[in-house]
C-alpha cells in the first residue's frame, strides 16, 4: 500500500512540474495590459476590460523603413506589448528588421522566445550556436520568402549579404521575448564586468578588453 501512495505522489509531482513549466492559457478572453496599474505580476496587470478599445490591439509603423544609420547597419521595429497592449498574456509578438547593405542583426538571444523569420526583400545569412558543450553552428543563406527558425534561448543574427537594403519580418513566441545581444551585455553592462575577468575568459590581455570596452 505505501509503495502504491509513493507512486501516486511521485506521478502527480511529475505532472504538476510539467504543468508549473510552462504558461497558463488565458481565462478570460484578453487581458490588455496596464503598465500603470498598482499590482506588480509576471508581465502586466490587466486593464478594465469596460475601457479596452480598438487601440489597444492595433500597431501602425511595419510599413516604414527602419533608420539602419548606426554601427551596425540594421535597426528592429518591434511590434511587441509595449507597443500593443492587447498582446497581453497572448504569447506572440512581431518584429520588422532593416538591414543596410552588410549590415548585421549582431549575435543575441531571446530568453523567452522562440523566433520565426522570413527574408520580404534581399539576401541574409543567418545561424545560431547550440549549447554547450558541442557549441554548433548551424547558417543558412536565406533569399526572398525563405524561412528560418532560431530555438528560444540560442545565440542567433543575421547579416546582409547582397548590395542592397534588405528587410524580414519575424514572430516571436512571446508578447515580451526580450533580447540579450552578446556584445553589449559582456562588453558595455553597468557596472562593469571586470576586465580581468573577461581577459582571462577570452585569453586576451587586459588592455584588449579595454579597448573593446570602450566602443561600448
Amino acid at each position: 500500500m505505501a509503495s502504491h501512495n509513493f507512486l501516486f505522489f511521485a506521478v502527480l509531482i511529475a505532472i504538476c512540474s510539467v504543468v508549473l513549466a510552462s504558461d497558463s492559457s488565458p481565462l478570460q478572453d484578453f487581458c490588455v495590459a496596464d503598465p500603470n496599474g498598482p499590482v506588480l505580476v509576471n508581465g502586466h496587470a490587466c486593464k478594465d476590460p469596460k475601457l479596452v478599445q480598438a487601440n489597444d490591439f492595433f500597431f501602425s509603423g511595419l510599413h516604414l523603413p527602419g533608420n539602419t544609420s548606426n554601427a551596425v547597419g540594421s535597426r528592429v521595429t518591434p511590434a511587441t506589448v509595449a507597443q500593443i497592449p492587447g498582446l497581453n498574456t497572448l504569447g506572440i509578438s512581431l518584429v520588422r528588421v532593416d538591414y543596410a547593405p552588410w549590415g548585421i542583426n549582431p549575435p543575441h538571444t531571446h530568453p523567452r522566445a522562440t523566433e520565426i523569420l522570413t527574408v520580404i526583400e534581399g539576401t541574409l545569412e543567418v545561424g545560431f550556436v547550440t549549447s554547450n558543450p558541442e557549441n554548433r553552428f548551424i547558417t543558412k543563406k536565406l533569399v526572398k520568402g525563405d524561412v528560418f527558425v532560431f530555438p528560444v534561448g540560442l545565440v542567433h543574427f543575421q547579416r546582409n549579404v547582397g548590395y542592397t537594403n534588405a528587410v524580414a519580418i519575424a514572430a516571436l513566441s512571446s508578447q515580451n521575448p526580450g533580447v540579450i545581444t552578446v556584445a553589449n551585455a559582456v562588453f558595455g553592462s553597468t557596472p562593469a564586468i571586470p576586465n580581468d575577468l573577461l581577459a582571462k575568459s577570452f585569453q586576451v590581455d587586459i588592455k584588449t578588453i579595454d579597448w573593446i570596452q570602450s566602443k561600448f
